[in-house]
Parts: structure tokens; sequence; C-alpha cells
């Protein structure tokens, strides 16, 4: 009986052992099926376009090098972890609203906020391509627009430039510059370049998309960049909706949510080429 009774614990402590060994086992081997989530952020990356990956199953929609969005794409950034700084070097909290800088000075005086900073990204492109009879912006004062190449008086050099855009900056805001733009009808046509802009009353504010990708069932996921109130170096947004793409966001009708601003679909509009 004894026998019987300590071979019955010898055997039920040698299962026990066996299970316990399975179990460990079991947790210290991946499922094969385990799927790698590629990391969004370059931290090392020096543009936006290195900086960013795009979420798995998605890819940069192709542009043209002489396309604005091209320009966008390779804008210049700040180092990671980098602070906004208002146009009188005050550092601006983040409180989740940002995640990168763009590396453009903005002069000393309260001028480049939202609808300012959109205007200046064309304007530089602009120049850049050499388009100097393209540059031009609409006053608000009577909807008519400013063309550089009248206002520099054969005075083509970067710093008169700089002028003409601080001009521009003084007399045009957000209820100019949207009635300016072409309105985009549906979002799934979203572009690297487009704006979404609101004029508000007595404010209202616009943000630029700065990137674009696109997967192979035909969704959209797109980037933005923003200037505030006071002036303020540009920055790339955050997606605090959906932080599992973010800085992404998904391109569908209604509600955008951005950290300081909230836009419709509706209000996406486009520069005319």
């Amino acid at each position: 009986m004894t026998f019987l009774l300590l071979f019955s614990c010898m055997f039920l402590a040698c299962a026990e052992e066996k299970k316990q060994i399975v179990v460990a086992t079991n947790e210290v081997t991946p499922p094969k099926e385990a799927k790698v989530v590629k990391n969004l952020i370059n931290p090392e990356g020096k543009t936006i376009q290195e900086r960013f990956n795009t979420p798995d199953d998605f890819v940069r929609i192709p542009l043209k090098t002489t396309d604005f969005g091209s320009y966008l794409r390779k804008l210049p950034l700040k180092p990671f972890n980098s602070k906004v700084k208002y146009f009188d070097g005050r550092e601006k909290y983040n409180n989740n609203v940002y995640i990168s800088v763009v590396d453009m000075e903005i002069g000393t005086r309260d001028l480049q906020q939202c609808a300012d900073a959109v205007m200046r990204l064309r304007g530089e492109f602009l120049f850049e391509q050499k388009r100097l009879q393209d540059i031009h912006f609409n006053f608000l004062s009577d909807g008519k627009p400013r063309y550089f190449k009248k206002y520099a008086k054969g005075d083509h050099s970067y710093k008169k430039f700089r002028r003409y855009m601080n001009y521009i900056f003084a007399y045009a805001n957000t209820a100019s510059l949207r009635k300016e733009l072409a309105k985009v009808e549906d979002i799934q046509n979203i572009q690297v370049g487009d704006v979404f802009i609101q004029k508000g009353n007595p404010f209202g504010h616009a943000v630029i998309v700065v990137d674009v990708a696109q997967n192979a069932q035909g969704e959209k996921i797109f980037m933005i960049a923003q200037s505030y109130m006071p002036a303020q170096e540009t920055q790339i947004l955050l997606n605090n909706q959906n932080k599992t793409i973010s800085p992404w966001y998904k391109a569908k009708k209604g509600t955008l949510r951005t950290p300081e601003w909230t836009f419709d679909s509706s209000d996406l509009r486009r520069f005319k080429e």
C-alpha cells in the first residue's frame, strides 16, 4: 500500500514537472504567424521623406521631381525632439501637438502664422523652380493678386523674395487664401500640397498636406504641417486620434481632428497650377 502511494506521488510529480516544461517552452516560442510592425519614425532622417516611414502595406504616391509635392517631401527638418520656436525665440510647449519641426527661418515679426506658412512654402517652391511669374497671392482687401515680379522691380534676389512674402503676410489671411484656392470635391483625390483651410470668424486656420501614401486597395493616408498663432515655426502634426499610424491620417469623408483644430473633409483646397 505504501509502495503504491509512493509510486503514485512520483508519477504525478513527474507529470506536473513535464507539464511545466511544456508551458515554459510555449512561452518562449513565438507564433509563426507573428507580424513585425514597421517603425514609422526614423529619428536620424533629415527630411520628411527620410524621417517618416509609411505604415505596412502603404507606399508613397510617385511624384515628378518638379512637383510641389516633391519639394514638400524634401523639406529639411530640425534634429528629432527639437522644440518649435515662436518668432520672438520663445519655445512652444509640445503638449502632444507635433512630432518634428521644419528647419526654415520665420523672421522676427509676428507675421508667419497658419495661412502665411502655407503661402511661404508655395512661394519657396516656385522661387526654387525659377517660376517667378507664378509667384502671386491675393490681398484680403480687394481679392486681387500681388505679383512678385512687379513688387521686385527687377531685383529677383532671395532677400527681395523674403521681403515680398512679409508684404503678403501683412495683407492676406485664411479668408483670402481659401477663396484663391480650388475646391477638391473628393478627399480620395487628395494630393501632396493640398490645404485644409477654414476662414473662420474672426479667426480661421490652415494646414498643408506634406505627404500622401496609398495601399493596394486604393486607400490613402496623408501627413500635415502647420504654423499657428503667434507666428511660429512650421511643425509636422501628430495624429492623436489614431496613434497606431501617427503622424499619418486616413483620407476619409467627414471630420478631421488635428491637435489644435477641427476641419471637415470639405475644407480641402488646392493651388491652381
